[in-house]
């Protein structure tokens, strides 16, 4: 039910996570919630495709991770899968959107509502309201990826001249997974020898094995989320072709229309992959373009798996260690900033009209002083949407 209804891009999932699975499920605590996302910043990749897999291996090790990614990516990436087919092959430019016109008004209810709940627990001195802050003003002056990771180990470092906090009690040490480290090395080493290999001999469909090496490269070095992506994918597939005398493996507009079409569907923003995946195969044939939105959806979200695994065992370890017990204070302080800002850019990105205004209204409300699940919100305005535009 989440993977279908999460809207709003990784701070807006972030409030359904709250609302689903701390409040009304109790799969993890809120506190809990929030270390996992501030951890998922710091890693390359999809951050909320990181948290929901953390908290379902909470619940299951990896095992359950693995099957709740497949059911959190399923949704989304068959979606933007199809939208190629349809954009490539019945020129489809205007899709109609009318059941989407509340969704980013929503999604600023549910980041308010998760940033206001976090603010409760994180920020509860003067030194982390200063950081929460500064953590707005930088995000918002400095609209980078890199500004994430950034952010967090400053505001860790700064909490950390407090030397009033210290670990209450010693976990048992979490065994590390050296293998997916070795793996993540070898499969990204391997599909650049393979890509260069295909490109330089020319080989028969040669186009599937350069693919696999983007899309992998994309997932293993982007932060900031799938908004990352988009200046990665226009140099590699519409720029540098050009560069290089050949025609665009994917048009400039067809690119913005697989971003806007991703905003008006569930999921994780790196679905898009699965479209541009799609589209750069779509002159082969069917198959071939079922198997470019297969090869991208793969290759981009399993270096960050690979990485969550190995990582987040040594940070389980390294947290009982005092400097990065008191650097949590600072980071979660951070995060509650960055959700904030967030929220800003959201907002001001949306028309200025009272019905904006009234819905993300309604949304915190009805969140924060109501047990109706988040799911049923987010289908009670795509109905809203829907019937007002009919």
């Amino acid at each position: 039910m989440y993977s279908f209804t999460a809207f709003g891009g990784p701070q807006g999932h972030l409030g359904m996570m709250v609302k689903t699975f701390a409040q009304r499920r109790h799969y993890i605590t809120e506190e809990e919630l929030q270390e996992y996302n501030a951890f998922c910043q710091m890693l390359p990749g999809p951050s909320s495709t990181q948290t929901v897999m953390l908290i379902a291996m909470k619940r299951g090790g990896i095992p359950l991770g693995l099957l709740t990614l497949l059911l959190w990516l399923l949704p989304a990436t068959v979606m933007m899968s199809a939208f190629a087919f349809i954009v490539y092959y019945f020129n489809v430019k205007d899709v109609q959107t009318n059941l989407f016109t509340y969704v980013q008004p929503m999604s600023f209810g549910f980041i308010c509502f998760a940033a206001v709940r976090m603010m409760r627990s994180s920020v509860q001195h003067v030194a982390t309201f200063g950081i929460m802050l500064g953590s707005i003003v930088v995000t918002l002056l400095f609209k980078f990826p890199w500004i994430f990771p950034i952010v967090l180990f400053a505001a860790g470092t700064i909490s950390n001249f407090s030397n009033k906090r210290i670990p209450d009690a010693t976990e048992k040490p979490k065994p590390i997974r050296w293998i997916n480290l070795w793996l993540f090395a070898v499969l990204f080493i391997a599909a650049g020898i393979v890509s260069e290999m295909a490109r330089v001999h020319d080989w028969p469909n040669r186009r599937i094995f350069n693919l696999f090496e983007n899309f992998y490269r994309f997932g293993a070095i982007v932060f900031g989320g799938g908004q990352a992506l988009m200046p990665m994918m226009l140099f590699q597939f519409v720029n540098r072709p050009i560069f290089l005398g050949h025609p665009p493996l994917i048009t400039g507009e067809d690119l913005l229309t697989g971003y806007g079409l991703v905003q008006a569907v569930p999921g994780p923003v790196f679905s898009i992959c699965s479209y541009v995946g799609g589209m750069v195969m779509s002159d082969q044939g069917p198959m071939w373009q079922a198997a470019g939105s297969a090869v991208a959806t793969i290759a981009v979200f399993l270096p960050s798996t690979l990485l969550l695994f190995f990582l987040f065992p040594i940070y389980q370890n390294l947290r009982q260690h005092v400097i990065i017990y008191r650097a949590l204070e600072g980071i979660n302080a951070a995060i509650v900033g960055i959700i904030w800002a967030s929220g800003i850019v959201l907002f001001q990105a949306m028309p200025f009209e009272y019905m904006n205004i009234v819905v993300a209204v309604i949304t915190f409300c009805l969140l924060s002083f109501t047990r109706i699940p988040a799911p049923l919100i987010v289908l009670g305005w795509l109905l809203l949407g829907w019937t007002m535009n009919m």
